[in-house]
């Protein structure tokens, strides 16, 4: 009886090939077609505009003022990688610590370290009552966030008395303003959090017990990960991430004005589902949502300089966000 060799080149030949091998350019177009795309945004954009697109200017509008918008999903990351999908009061505890920042310090005379201090503290207890509701109480998620949200921005309005507040001294601004390499050191605050994050998440037991908890929180808690510590936790962090973004944000525009804080929603969903479609395709993650951020702001910065009109952010921003919770969708159910 003959026996086969180790190595036979008939067998090699005779081999199947490795399903895996079929399938990495699928999975490597899948993980970064987002990237493509926004390459040949650019590309037709600068088709379009020529020199006007393709610029400095235009480069430094995109990349210098999106610090808000990278502290606000990663702060909804925090509650959404635990299964808590829909925390609706972000951009409103952002909103309510960036204008208690200029209030204290402009209304009242606050020292304005101390009242930076106070305005990441007001994040963090509204994130701690978010919590206490949700986790400890079971309040349904959406009722509690939209709650909180609805209450922090009245209370932004009235003590901030609807107007606009300028006004902080320049020493404390330049904080966020300092130019590293061409931008401002704020945008390089948030690349710091994002790549923390993500490692955090990929890398370290508390990362991996919240994608536990957010896969099956009765399988995670008989594997005797503390759930609830997690869950309520998330909401402190969360409130945490968007205060001191506030007061980032605060120092490098010099003033807020709290009726905006509504107009921080859309972005901010649709930013974190978009980036569900890049880098882990089908999970949030952080270097995938921030990606999405700026590949976002590019096509809206073009199409603005193409048009002008007013109404293309929101438009853009919805229609992506429709778009993108159908690939996140899709996508998870294929990994499932």
């Amino acid at each position: 009886m003959d026996t086969v060799k180790q190595g036979d080149p008939e067998v090699a030949a005779a081999a199947p090939t490795p399903r895996r091998s079929l399938k990495l350019p699928a999975h490597f177009a899948s993980r970064y077609a987002i990237i493509g795309v926004w390459i040949a945004m650019v590309a037709i954009y600068t088709a379009k505009e020529g020199r006007l697109f393709f610029s400095w200017g235009i480069f430094h509008t995109i990349f210098s003022q999106q610090e808000s918008l990278v502290f606000m999903t990663m702060a909804l990351l925090c509650t959404i990688c635990v299964g808590e999908f829909v925390d609706l009061s972000v951009p409103a505890v952002f909103g309510f610590s960036a204008t208690i920042l200029p209030v204290l310090t402009v209304f009242h005379g606050w020292n304005v370290w101390l009242a930076a201090l106070v305005a990441v503290l007001g994040g963090v207890a509204a994130g701690a009552i978010n919590a206490y509701f949700v986790v400890k109480i079971g309040v349904n998620t959406i009722v509690v966030t939209l709650g909180m949200s609805t209450l922090l921005e009245g209370l932004s309005l009235w003590i901030s008395s609807d107007n606009t507040i300028s006004g902080l001294p320049a020493g404390f601004q330049k904080f966020a303003t300092a130019n590293v390499f061409g931008l401002p050191i704020a945008f390089y605050y948030g690349v710091v959090l994002v790549l923390g994050f993500a490692y955090m998440l990929a890398f370290t037991p508390l990362g991996r017990h919240m994608r536990f908890v957010g896969a099956s929180r009765e399988v995670s808690r008989l594997s005797g990960v503390r759930v609830n510590r997690i869950r309520f936790g998330s909401f402190v962090f969360a409130g945490l991430l968007a205060g001191l973004g506030a007061v980032i944000t605060v120092a490098h525009v010099g003033s807020y004005t709290a009726s905006t804080t509504d107009t921080n929603l859309l972005p901010v969903f649709a930013s974190v589902f978009l980036g569900t479609a890049v880098i882990e395709t089908g999970r949030f993650n952080a270097i995938g949502t921030w990606i999405a951020i700026y590949f976002l702001q590019t096509g809206i910065t073009g199409l603005q300089l193409l048009n002008g009109a007013v109404w293309i952010a929101p438009v853009f921003y919805g229609a992506v966000l429709v778009v993108a919770v159908t690939v996140s969708t899709v996508l998870h159910r294929r990994s499932s």
